[in-house]
């Protein structure tokens, strides 16, 4: 599977800019989501190549939504990579319990995270 569109889902709009130019530049698709809801209604309208979470959000957190998404039939196959800044070995095991296929700690080196991105491609 080639990845070329990216569901962003962030609370902060200075990391939704930051990492839209970044994908941008390397050729990517992006469309972004400040909430779980609005992460789950883009879903719902155009399935996704990939998903880049953020874990601390207001309402369901990244942990949550990520559980949601990889436990939901129509969703399961798309990869979803935790984009944080909690940092702890614990979080990221917990991330990767809740279905993420990788798990990336803010600040974002572009390098580190397109090779992770095309390494699921």
């Amino acid at each position: 599977m080639t990845i070329r569109n990216i569901l962003l889902v962030d609370d902060s709009k200075t990391e939704l800019h930051y990492l839209s130019g970044l994908l941008t530049q390397h050729g990517y698709a992006v469309r972004t989501a400040e909430t779980g809801d609005e992460a789950m209604r883009l879903l719902s309208e155009a399935k996704p190549d990939l998903i880049l979470m953020d874990v601390v959000m207001p309402g369901k957190n990244g942990f949550q939504l990520t559980r949601s998404i990889t436990r939901d039939p129509r969703y399961a196959d798309v990869p979803v990579i935790m984009c944080t800044s909690k940092s702890q070995e614990t979080d990221r095991v917990w991330g990767l319990r809740q279905g993420a296929r990788d798990y990336v700690v803010k600040p974002v080196k572009a390098e580190d995270l397109v090779s992770k991105i095309n390494a699921l491609g």
